[in-house]
């Protein structure tokens, strides 16, 4: 027998079942198409680690972050970032199903497991969500990357990343990393201070632009070689 009021509860509880994934996708596309036009005044990362630094008392952390349009930042900068992190940026559609096969078959030949996250998945997680590895995450990322590859052009998707991506503790962006490691504006930019930059990613709390170690090092030589080989400043040209 069903008791009075239990039929109008059950629909009421469907109704919400239903309606709150549907607000919070359609919340989604609206923040993913607005940051389409509007630049980011932060981002979920930047949010988690003054929090942190609140409840850890560190009362004088201060975050460094400038927004600054792609045509302020030295075209090396996301030349840098491409070489180094995600060279079929100009091909894929957000996810590189063979930097994937390569890094699964490499764990699978006894190797470690490397991921093989490109810049539009990047941008997306430090745009949008937390650290971390949990499913909810992931999904959440794949779920992100896919709108911003949908609704962003390519220039949108590396002009953003430069401005949001960690190159220190508490400093984000092109502008704050150039100020701070080399007193210059991110316009003038070397194409080996840009590769010095990219080789801490995505690692700056291991690594450091101020005082490279030999991997840094190594890796900066690398990452130039890198620059040249997809093309040097002309490989930017296809994303205007």
């Amino acid at each position: 027998m069903q008791l009075p009021g239990a039929g109008p509860r059950r629909r009421r509880w469907w109704r919400w079942v239903v309606a709150v994934p549907l607000v919070l996708l359609v919340a989604s596309i609206v923040q993913v198409g607005t940051l389409r036009f509007v630049d980011p005044p932060t981002s979920a990362f930047m949010v988690a680690r003054q929090v942190s630094a609140w409840t850890r008392g560190e009362s004088d952390f201060r975050l460094a972050y400038q927004w600054r349009d792609r045509g302020q930042i030295s075209s090396n900068l996301p030349l840098a970032v491409v070489a180094s992190e995600d060279q079929r940026f100009a091909e894929h559609h957000g996810f590189d199903l063979e930097a994937i096969r390569k890094a699964r078959e490499r764990h699978e030949e006894g190797g470690r497991l490397r991921g093989a996250s490109t810049i539009s998945q990047q941008t997306a997680k430090n745009l949008f969500l937390w650290s971390g590895r949990s499913w909810v995450r992931k999904g959440l990322e794949v779920w992100y990357t896919a709108l911003v590859e949908l609704m962003w052009p390519k220039s949108r998707i590396i002009e953003v990343y430069v401005n949001i991506a960690e190159f220190g503790d508490g400093v984000y962006g092109a502008q704050a990393a150039a100020q701070r490691y080399f007193r210059k504006d991110a316009s003038q930019l070397t194409a080996a201070e840009s590769a010095r930059l990219a080789a801490v990613l995505p690692s700056p709390k291991r690594y450091s632009v101020e005082r490279p170690g030999p991997y840094v090092q190594r890796r900066t030589t690398q990452i130039q070689r890198q620059m040249r080989q997809i093309g040097g400043p002309s490989y930017l040209e296809q994303f205007e």
